[in-house]
Formats: structure tokens, sequence, C-alpha cells
């Protein structure tokens, strides 16, 4: 499979918009959307399971955060959303270490969009302990333990466990979203990030009806 970052296009750029999907008759099969040949099973009981692949090495995944993050926050309680860290690469592995320490720690909210913006906007590798530490500490977190919690076991479980499930759902590319265990879609596919959640949206339904 053809490894690489999603692109990202800009929300008023090219592309069927939101409206512009309902308008006609909605997302189609194959085109905004896939269908996976076999469904996999859904951690979220009772809960429509929609799942985002993402990498912080990744600046499309960076260029999505703000629209996805205000949407994520308004979903409703029927819908149970996660993030999955996805590493193409062995070095990539070091980041999914570190975004489910933050997640153990309860630092999502603290950090999860400070690490984007250490990688993409102060051009930080962030490929060594001491420079994960330092970011820690610098926005409030406890650096020594961020990297305890990167090294244990629960955490390297987890990291397996995303390993298996981005392979599950095919993914090739980042950013991606999985639903329920039987679609995917992606900016690129629907052709913008706010097409994708809207696609996304169309998906939950889909499910909720199923």
């Amino acid at each position: 499979m053809k490894r690489r970052p999603f692109l990202i296009a800009a929300a008023s750029g090219a592309g069927l918009s939101s409206t512009a999907l309902r308008a006609q008759g909605g997302p189609v099969e194959g085109r905004e959307y896939t269908k996976l040949a076999q469904p996999l099973a859904v951690s979220a009981a009772g809960k429509v399971e929609v799942v985002e692949f993402f990498g912080y090495w990744c600046p499309h995944c960076n260029s999505f955060e703000p629209t996805l993050e205000p949407w994520v926050k308004a979903l409703p309680a029927h819908v149970a959303f996660r993030r999955v860290p996805v590493a193409f690469r062995p070095e990539q592995e070091l980041h999914q270490k570190l975004f489910y320490a933050i997640e153990a720690l309860g630092l999502v909210d603290a950090l999860h969009r400070k690490v984007f913006a250490a990688m993409h906007v102060d051009r930080k590798r962030l490929d060594k302990e001491a420079d994960i530490a330092a970011l820690a500490q610098a926005n409030g977190a406890d650096g020594t333990k961020l990297l305890e919690t990167m090294k244990s076991f629960s955490v390297s479980s987890k990291v397996r466990q995303a390993r298996q499930l981005a392979e599950a759902y095919r993914v090739d590319s980042v950013p991606m979203i999985g639903v329920h265990g039987r679609f995917v879609t992606s900016v690129a596919q629907a052709n913008g990030p706010q097409q994708a959640l809207a696609v996304t949206e169309h998906l939950i339904r889909l499910v909720g009806k199923a």
C-alpha cells in the first residue's frame, strides 16, 4: 500500500461542501466514503463508535485538528469518539506512546494541541525524551511522569492494539475516520475537512438506522 498523508483541502476550497452533499442526496459509497468488506468488532457498547486515525508527525492531521476538535465536543451522547495514533515507520511509534501517555494522565485537553503546535509551528521533532519532558513542563505537566507512562506496559499494549486496529481498517493514510467498524472516510476522499465530518455524520446516521 502507498502510505502517504492525505492532503487537506481548505474548508472554503474546491470540492463539495456539506450543503452540496445534502443537495445531491447525501454522500455516495465509493465516492465520499468506503464500506469495509468485513465489519469489525467495536469497543463502545451501545454507542456508535467513531475513530480518528492520526499522527502527530502528520502536518495534515495538524491542519484538521482545529475543525475536528469543536465537532467532537458537540457530538451527541450516543456517539463514542476516540483517537488512534498511527505509525507507518518505526520512529513514529514514539509519538504513539506520547499520545497514549497523555491520554492515560488525563492531559489531552492540556497537551494534545500543544504537541501539534510544537512539531508543526515551532518545528520541534520531539524525537528525544528530553524534548518531550521539556514540552510537558512548559505546559504545567510533570515531564518525568509523562516519560514513565510512555514506557508503561499499558501504553505498550495500546500501541499494539492501535496497530491491529489500523490494519483492520486498512489505514494507509492519515487523517482517516472509521465509523463503527463498517465505514471509512477521510478529508481527501470527502474533499475537505468540513465535508469529511458531514460524511461522518451521514455514516453515524446509517449505523443508527441499522
